[in-house]
C-alpha cells in the first residue's frame, strides 16, 4: 500500500520512552529527533575552519547527546545547550544508559559516528 502525503504527515513518528537511571534515583524521558534535529546535532560536533577540512568534536558529545534528547512525558525537552557543561559532570553511567536508548531511538549508530568522522577527513 502506497502512502499519501497526508498520510505520511498525520503519522505520529516521533518515539519516546522512560528509562531508569540508578544513579539519580529514578527515570528519565529520551526523545527521538526529527530530521531536521538529527541535521543540526551533526552538525554540531563538526568543526568548521576556513581553509580547512571540518572535524569532529567528541568533547562533551554524552552530555550534548543527552540534552537534546531527554524531555519530558511530553516530548518537551528539559535541558537548553547552556546546561551541556553542566550535564557533562554527571555520572558517566548515567549519561552512558540515556546516551545509549538515545542512539537506539534516533537511529544512530557507532557506524554512523564513523562515517562522520570519515567524512570530516575527506571533505574538502
Amino acid at each position: 500500500m502506497s502512502l499519501s502525503r497526508e498520510q505520511i504527515l498525520k503519522v505520529d513518528d516521533i518515539k519516546q520512552e522512560s528509562v531508569n537511571i540508578p544513579q539519580w534515583g529514578g527515570e528519565v524521558w529520551v526523545k527521538g529527533f526529527t530530521g531536521a534535529e538529527r541535521d543540526a546535532f551533526e552538525i554540531s560536533i563538526m568543526e568548521f575552519r576556513e581553509g580547512k577540512k571540518p572535524k569532529m568534536v567528541l568533547e562533551n558529545m554524552r552530555a550534548k547527546l543527552c540534552a537534546l534528547t531527554i524531555c519530558d512525558e511530553n516530548g518537551k525537552r528539559i535541558f537548553t545547550e547552556a546546561d551541556i557543561p553542566a550535564l557533562g559532570k554527571k555520572s558517566a553511567k548515567a549519561l552512558s544508559i540515556i546516551f545509549d536508548k538515545a542512539q537506539e531511538l534516533n537511529g544512530l549508530s557507532d557506524e554512523d559516528v564513523e562515517k562522520l568522522s570519515k567524512n570530516s577527513e575527506s571533505a574538502q
